[in-house]
């Protein structure tokens, strides 16, 4: 850890600083107390809980670089790129994403770590200062206000160190607040493995000191007992799964596909991944049978509340969110989102939202045409003003560059549209960044009730659902009523077999969690991250030659001042008869060249043939299967030489 940000934490650990009850975000201090003054009161304990909130806030964690930046690349999910130069510049987080990482290179990898282990240490202060305080063993509303607060920093000191090891792999473990002497601040590496043991251990406390959402007036942007229960089970499923490692482990399992022979990708041996999914199970049952957490039964509503920045307490599908600020902190709807270019006089001047986040043509044919997902997943089109007009603009041949279309403006309330057209500058968006919603609770219970019980259909030790009942209840919730039908057909028809069955765990997570950064983390554990990236690059190339059409035909329905694309008219699957297409325009429509259109050009920006050999190119370059990112160079410096890269960096 570096030396500058442990004096930091040193100088104001114990300064407290009055916040906003809503997000966490107006940190400022007028003054300092003793420690006894501080931990011996619930009010001022809640303050520098409030710190370790406030510091999920910044870009470096999870605002920006945590939220979706590093959950990319994945089989559908990419980093936007242009020329071969920004796939490959070290400096990018275009070349981080697509695996071409170096020590020294981009500089949000290393204020990443830095923010990461701020937080963890006011953490820290919280718990050491909590356990020593006259209050913490007591029985009082005062006892049981501290206690919960305890319960808060050991959940996110979890779930912050749970994001370093995914990230980094092994890291320093640091799990009591800094001596003034700096004597506990220069650590070596801890093995991950050790790390998520501890660390579940300390969860298992957690879950037992938290209250549910809607319970002491807590909402879904703390973390609470139901998330504190999900993060457990998903460290379990992550100590169960596969894993590149600094040197291979006796007893462990080496993957037979896709392993380094230096830095082998393995897992637990068959009994110890038994013991985790039995945990994960225990505390997944939690959850489903606490009934405090549900499906919002539409999922255009769902993500019409995130948008609005409204917490959802009917349902509670989003089981923590990292509460942000307009105007203070957030990305979501900016660098994720559908993209509108240039200024806008209903949406403000500044306009030019990145949409840096972008969904690959396979994922979006990998629906089912009936599937609400599809259009509330996937943006062909971005926004611009002409003439007064609001239009969508279809897209033209990028199949990598569909917006993700769940964060869009016209979405967002009020509130944030005054906030943008009083700005010339960008305006952060303050929608929450989603930690763990619902549905991922029924799908990691869907595949773990699998994988103990052999197979989709028997619910022993579950919680009244099998794993295929489970599956159901996220699919058939994305299809209209008179559709559902048919959704729930598809889930029948899927295999009793225990391996057909998780492949299709594995399609649900990607038709559900796009562009929210879950399916990377996912398939590395599942060891499937080159396989699946590899299917996409021969899919596509099999859909460009033979199914995508080179023209796309669509009308356009045109409401006061806006055009919308009319998507109940888009030739996405068949081109339009022959009469039409000849005199479209009389006939009401617009066309594009589409997917489907050939290129000869040799920029991998112009031509998504040639894009396809710098995309993720370095994922198995040097080291294989190498989706860790390094250490930075400064932070190694700094380390006193306890800690150094591995992986061939």
């Amino acid at each position: 850890m570096k030396t500058n940000i442990i004096k930091t934490l040193l100088l104001c650990g114990l300064a407290v600083s009055a916040t906003s009850c809503n997000d966490f975000l107006d940190q400022s201090s007028d003054s300092e107390h003793t420690p006894s003054n501080v931990w011996n009161s619930p009010y001022y304990s809640s303050l520098v809980l409030n710190k370790a909130y406030g510091a999920l806030t910044e870009d470096g964690t999870y605002a920006q670089v945590m939220a979706f930046t590093t959950s990319l690349n994945t089989d559908i999910e990419l980093v936007d790129a242009g020329d071969a130069a920004s796939y490959t510049a070290q400096g990018s987080e275009r070349s981080y994403m697509n695996y071409n990482a170096v020590a020294g290179g981009w500089n949000k990898a290393q204020t990443a770590w830095d923010n990461l282990y701020t937080a963890i240490e006011y953490c820290n202060n919280v718990i050491d200062g909590l356990n020593g305080s006259s209050l913490i063993e007591g029985t009082s509303a005062e006892s049981r206000q501290v206690q919960r607060y305890k319960g808060e920093a050991l959940t996110l000191r979890a779930m912050l160190y749970f994001d370093l090891i995914r990230n980094y792999g092994d890291v320093p473990l640091k799990l009591a607040e800094t001596k003034t002497d700096l004597s506990n601040v220069y650590l070596e590496k801890t093995d991950r493995d050790e790390i998520m043991d501890a660390l579940i251990g300390t969860l298992e406390e957690a879950v037992e000191l938290l209250p549910w959402a809607g319970e002491n007036s807590y909402t879904t942007e703390h973390v609470t007992k139901g998330y504190a229960h999900a993060l457990l089970a998903h460290m379990a499923l992550q100590r169960a799964g596969w894993a590149i490692r600094e040197h291979a482990k006796d007893g462990y399992e080496t993957a037979a596909e896709n392993s380094d022979p230096t830095y082998p990708t393995q897992r637990p041996g068959a009994a110890e991944r038994q013991k985790y999914y039995q945990l994960a199970l225990s505390h997944l049952n939690a959850v489903i049978s606490s009934g405090v957490h549900q499906l919002n039964p539409s999922i255009a509503d769902q993500w019409y509340l995130v948008n609005q920045r409204e917490l959802d307490s009917k349902y509670n599908e989003n089981i923590f969110e990292v509460p942000m600020g307009l105007n203070k902190s957030g990305e979501f709807g900016y660098t994720v989102g559908v993209r509108i270019s240039g200024a806008s006089s209903k949406y403000g001047p500044k306009g030019n939202s990145s949409g840096k986040v972008k969904l690959t043509a396979p994922f979006f044919w990998s629906f089912d045409r009936k599937d609400l997902r599809r259009d509330l997943t996937c943006a062909t089109y971005e926004l611009k003003e002409e003439n007064g007009v609001l239009k969508e603009n279809m897209q033209k041949n990028v199949p990598f560059g569909i917006y993700v279309a769940k964060w869009d403006i016209r979405k967002m309330n009020e509130e944030w549209r005054q906030a943008a057209l009083g700005s010339t500058e960008k305006v952060p968006t303050g929608i929450n960044t989603i930690k763990m919603r619902y549905p991922q609770v029924l799908l990691m219970y869907a595949e773990v009730l699998n994988e103990l019980n052999g197979n989709p259909d028997d619910a022993t030790g579950g919680a009244g659902l099998t794993a295929r009942q489970a599956l159901e209840m996220v699919h058939t919730r994305a299809f209209a009523e008179a559709d559902k039908a048919d959704a729930k057909a598809y889930v029948d028809a899927l295999p009793a077999d225990k391996n057909a069955f998780f492949e299709a765990v594995v399609q649900e997570n990607a038709w559900e969690f796009a562009g929210e950064g879950v399916r990377k983390f996912e398939l590395e554990r599942w060891n499937l991250l080159s396989k699946k990236i590899d299917e996409f690059k021969e899919t596509f190339r099999y859909q460009m030659e033979n199914v995508y059409p080179k023209e796309l035909y669509y009308k356009v329905i045109k409401e006061g001042n806006e055009e919308k694309i009319d998507m109940s008219s888009v030739c996405w699957y068949e081109e339009p008869d022959e009469d039409i297409k000849a005199n479209y325009q009389k006939n009401g429509y617009s066309k594009v060249a589409w997917w489907g259109t050939p290129s000869t050009d040799t920029n991998p920006g112009k031509n998504p043939i040639v894009a396809l050999d710098y995309i993720s190119a370095g994922l198995n370059s040097t080291v294989k299967n190498r989706y860790l990112m390094p250490i930075s160079t400064s932070t190694i410096a700094d380390a006193q030489g306890k800690i150094a890269n591995s992986y061939g960096y």
